[in-house]
Formats: structure tokens, C-alpha cells, sequence
């Protein structure tokens, strides 16, 4: 899996590349099923993340959050991106 983490706007703190970096450890699990995985994070008002998974199988998923904490933020879009991987893990395996 490829990882692609880029700041619009503004330039990431170590704090905030580590915790990224953490976060997508959550999913670690189904490396062997995402090509890639693009995440975009702007910040203007709050802090908004956009992160792009492409699947072996052709299917892409496009999960976005939004919060003026960027904790919150990257919870919020972690646990989104966490249920659409299951649920297209469990696709695949029905066909």
C-alpha cells in the first residue's frame, strides 16, 4: 500500500505527521487490499480531511472529515475510512 499525506494550506508540525502516521497504522490490516491511499488535509476555518483509498479490485473509497480540533478531525475520518474498508472487505468475500 502507498501512502500519499499532503497539507493544503498550511505545513504539518511533527506532532501532527506522527499522529497521522499512527492513525493509519489502524489500518494496517487490509495493506494487502488498498493500492493506495491518499490523504488530503486543508486548513482554513478547520481543519478538513479528504483521504482516497483505491482497492485491487477497481473500487474506490473517498471518506471525508471535518473539525477545528485536528485530533478530532483525523478520529472522525479514521473511523469512517475503518467501516468502509470492512464493508468492501465483506463484498469481496460474498462474491
Amino acid at each position: 500500500m502507498t501512502k500519499t499525506i499532503t497539507a493544503v494550506g498550511f505545513n504539518f508540525d511533527e506532532k501532527q505527521s506522527e499522529m497521522i502516521e499512527k492513525k493509519l497504522q489502524r489500518v494496517s490490516y487490509a495493506e494487502e487490499h488498498i493500492i493506495d491511499l491518499i490523504v488530503r488535509v486543508k486548513h482554513e476555518k478547520e481543519y478538513s480531511f479528504d483521504i482516497v483509498a483505491n482497492f485491487r479490485w477497481g473500487v474506490q473509497a473517498n471518506v471525508k472529515a471535518e473539525d477545528f480540533d485536528f485530533g478530532a478531525a483525523l478520529n472522525k475520518v479514521m473511523d469512517v475510512l475503518d467501516q468502509k474498508i470492512k464493508k468492501e472487505k465483506e463484498k469481496v468475500q460474498q462474491h
